[in-house]
């Protein structure tokens, strides 16, 4: 397995749960939860297949849709759907949120680069794949979008991508150093959190 595939099942595998979480605090039925893990897992990967212009990899490949499946079954299997804390202030949907964000950021990137983007196009494609997931499910359950109420999170996400392109310069593509991004992103994402950084408003 590459470098890109195994970063992006990662994420679909975190984002999945996060949706799942999501949609139960939301009060969907199943198919509704099935809807929200399913976007939040696979919407951002969709939008940047369809913005490369290629085919739609979740449409064309059985593993995405069974990792957001798998994770649905050990989800219930280990009964998340009874918790009933406040959604955002549970560390296993900020941590699955960070994990998935960091992960779809750096596949954006790879993606944008195999199709030759310039640093623009990189860090945008980035920014796509790693909150345009979260943004479909939001808009779909009526919630304003979570990268718009949170510590850095759309900020980080195109900030993985700016770093990628540095690293791809460099020829830093090995998967130690994705896993150095990763690991750093997702650390980074937490502490934002936590300390509810935030860029500066206008006044």
């Amino acid at each position: 397995m590459n470098a890109l595939l195994f970063t992006e099942y990662i994420g679909i595998a975190s984002a999945a749960l996060s949706g799942f979480l999501f949609g139960v605090k939301k009060g969907c039925d199943w198919l509704g939860i099935f809807v929200a893990a399913f976007l939040t897992a696979l919407g951002g990967g969709i939008l940047r297949d369809m913005l490369v212009g290629r085919p739609v990899y979740s449409f064309t490949h059985y593993i995405p849709v069974s990792i957001v499946i798998v994770m649905l079954v050990l989800a219930i299997l280990l009964k998340l759907h009874t918790k009933r804390e406040k959604l955002e202030s549970t560390f296993l949907f900020i941590m699955t949120d960070a994990v998935d964000v960091i992960s779809f950021s750096i596949v954006g990137s790879m993606v944008a680069l195999q199709f030759d983007y310039n640093v623009y196009g990189v860090v945008l494609l980035a920014f796509c794949n790693g909150v345009g997931g979260g943004i479909l499910r939001d808009v779909l359950l009526n919630e304003v979008p979570w990268f718009f109420r949170t510590g850095l999170y759309g900020t980080i996400s195109m900030g993985t991508g700016l770093i990628y392109y540095f690293m791809d310069m460099a020829g830093l593509t090995h998967i130690g150093w994705i896993m150095t991004l990763f690991t750093l992103g997702v650390v980074f994402r937490l502490v934002a959190y936590y300390r509810n950084w935030h860029l500066p408003k206008v006044e």
